[in-house]
C-alpha cells in the first residue's frame, strides 16, 4: 500500500467531482455534468461519499449510509465501492473496506451490508477474503413506465 494514502469524506464540490472518474467505472450510466448534483441530492438523504487519495489522485471511492430496519437493526449500507481499474490489487479496496468497518463501529451499527452484482465474481472473492459472507439474494422488479 502507498504511504501517502488518505481516506477522506468528499464534502466540497471539487472533492465530489474528483470522485467521478472512479465512480463511473462502477456506474457507467452516470454523467459528469450532473454527478455533483446527484451526490448532493443523495447526501440530503444521509448518503456519504469517501475517497482514497494517493499522490493527489482519487484511486477508490465508496458511497454509504447509516440506517435502521427491523431485519438488521442499525446498519451501515455500502451503496458503492470501487477501485480504479489500474489500481486494483494494490490494497486500496481493502483499506477502504477496513475504513468502512471502522465507520460502522463508530456509528454503533450492528452490521455492515452491501449488494454486489451476480456477475462480479472477483468482487465476491474480495468481500469473502475481507471477512464478509453471502447472506441473501436481492430481488428486483422494474416499475413499468406509465403512458
Amino acid at each position: 500500500m502507498h504511504p501517502d494514502l488518505s481516506i477522506v469524506l468528499a464534502t466540497a464540490d471539487n472533492e465530489i467531482a474528483a470522485c467521478y472518474p472512479v465512480m463511473r467505472e462502477l456506474r457507467p450510466h452516470l454523467e459528469e455534468a450532473t454527478f455533483v448534483a446527484r451526490i448532493r441530492q443523495q447526501m440530503a438523504q444521509g448518503y456519504h461519499l469517501a475517497a482514497v487519495w494517493v499522490a493527489g489522485e482519487v484511486v477508490a471511492v465508496t458511497g454509504f449510509r447509516v440506517s435502521e430496519n427491523l431485519a438488521w437493526g442499525r446498519f451501515l449500507y455500502v451503496d458503492d465501492l470501487v477501485t480504479c481499474s489500474d489500481c486494483r490489487s494494490c490494497g486500496y479496496g481493502a483499506a477502504l473496506l477496513t475504513w468502512l468497518k471502522k465507520q460502522a463501529v463508530a456509528e454503533r451499527c450492528d452490521q455492515l451490508h452491501l449488494d454486489s452484482g451476480v456477475w462480479r465474481k472477483d468482487a465476491h472473492r474480495f468481500y469473502e477474503r475481507e471477512g464478509m459472507r453471502l447472506s441473501s439474494f436481492h430481488f428486483v422488479w422494474d416499475v413499468p413506465a406509465t403512458a
